[in-house]
């Protein structure tokens, strides 16, 4: 099974506390927000329904799937093949006070239901005027697939892994056509099982899948071995963005060993900067030209000092023995970066004034839905403080325009909006 660096006593001491605190409180129902611009939320985040994997895996693997199982002082747990996940919600506490949060709610009914529920997601997403949503896992299966991918047991982990994915395009995105952004999970155990799992899924309207920022740490071979070529091949071909969430190795920075999680937290960004510098002297993508890669709850304010350091050392040490490893010789790697990453901006970053530097258009913006660092219900308030400052040809590539083109899942000509909203959200046309 997959090792991680975060502490399960920690998620197992915060389900106690929330079950020895008596009744959980929602905030009042907020009302919906004036659409400044509609948004495409690249990183958002749901939670497996308790029917999830129902009449979805071969029935010789039906007793050891996931479901959900009442323990006796209350809370509800994942159990999958025996083993019980500690972890029902994962930070999502989206509409409740603040002094409430904790790292996981230990019962469905004590998540606001769009977590869990695709129509009451719907409807949080017009509220906070986000018109489609890429959703990531839940620690269940983990944010790359790998605590179902990586099952010593590879018939019942391709089992989980495509039951998952047959979930997510035929009931969470189906439900409500046009509102989800289809993402999968991969089949990290094998590439060439992985491969045929993209190509599948890309024709049936996939257009992402969550992949481990540094398989390394899960135990796989690393970037830079050949390993991987044939899912990044079968990504490349079919247009399918690579999407790296902070954490998808189940590892993240930290300091000192006895660090609190809230100073792992704080370092999110760090990891997205090592994740790219990494990625970039793989050699990725220069096997792989046409690869683009999302890197998700990262931020952009390390983006430009990562350019700074990139185009000076190229400067330096081009053409001497301590650049000889870079793999593209007539390209830089601050050029490739630019051709190959989007970054995502979650609320009103101090060097947004720098988005010329970072890329206008390589900008997405998420709302991180349902945990506790979203910018839900007033996500269209981060969009207003971004007005000011930029365009509106601008304002609207980095709220919906640059994904929708990344991701090919352009938004109607005109987005009515519903709850209350009122009036209608003009769109720029977007190539698919």
């Amino acid at each position: 099974m997959v090792q991680e660096n975060f502490d399960t006593k920690l998620i197992e001491k915060a389900r106690a506390a929330g079950r020895s605190g008596g009744t959980v409180t929602f905030l009042p129902e907020p009302e919906p927000q004036e659409v400044v611009c509609p948004i495409l939320s690249v990183d958002d985040h749901l939670v497996e329904p308790r029917d999830a994997f129902v009449g979805r895996l071969p029935q010789k693997y039906v007793e050891r799937g996931p479901h959900v199982e009442e323990r006796d002082d209350g809370a509800e747990l994942w159990v999958t093949d025996g083993q019980a996940d500690p972890n029902i919600g994962y930070n999502a506490v989206i509409g409740r006070p603040r002094e409430e949060w904790r790292m996981e709610p230990a019962r469905f009914d004590e998540m606001r239901p769009g977590a869990w529920d695709i129509d009451a997601r719907v409807r949080d997403m017009d509220i906070a005027g986000a018109y489609a949503s890429l959703n990531f896992p839940s620690h269940l299966c983990g944010f790359s697939g790998q605590r179902f991918a990586l099952r010593d047991d590879r018939g019942f982990a391709l089992a989980l892994v495509r039951a998952w994915n047959d979930w997510h395009i035929e009931d969470w995105a189906a439900r409500h056509p046009g509102r989800i952004v289809a993402c999968q999970i991969p089949m990290l155990a094998d590439p060439e099982l992985a491969a045929a799992e993209i190509r599948r899924n890309a024709a049936r309207g996939f257009r992402a899948v969550a992949f481990a920022d540094n398989p390394e740490a899960l135990g796989l071979p690393s970037l830079y071995t050949d390993h991987w070529t044939p899912f990044f091949a079968a990504c490349d071909e079919t247009e399918t963005v690579v999407c790296l969430h902070v954490g998808s190795s189940s590892s993240v920075l930290q300091a000192s060993a006895d660090a609190p999680q809230e100073a792992r937290t704080v370092l999110f960004p760090f990891n997205a900067g090592i994740t790219a510098v990494d990625w970039l002297f793989s050699g990725t993508f220069k096997r792989h030209p046409g690869l683009k890669v999302a890197l998700s709850e990262g931020g952009i304010g390390w983006v430009p000092q990562i350019l700074d350091r990139l185009e000076h050392y190229w400067d330096v040490h081009y053409g001497t023995e301590l650049m000889s490893n870079w793999p593209s010789p007539d390209d830089p790697p601050a050029d490739v970066m630019r051709r190959h990453f989007w970054f995502c901006l979650l609320e009103d970053s101090s060097v947004f004034e720098l988005r010329e530097r970072i890329g206008t258009e390589n900008i997405l913006l998420e709302v991180d839905y349902p945990h506790a660092d979203s910018t839900w219900p007033e996500s269209q308030g981060v969009v207003s403080s971004l007005q000011g400052r930029c365009t509106e040809a601008e304002l609207q590539a980095i709220c919906y325009g640059n994904a929708a083109a990344l991701y090919r899942h352009p938004l109607p000509s005109e987005v009515v909006w519903r709850g209350g909203l009122g009036g209608v959200a003009p769109a720029p046309a977007v190539t698919a």
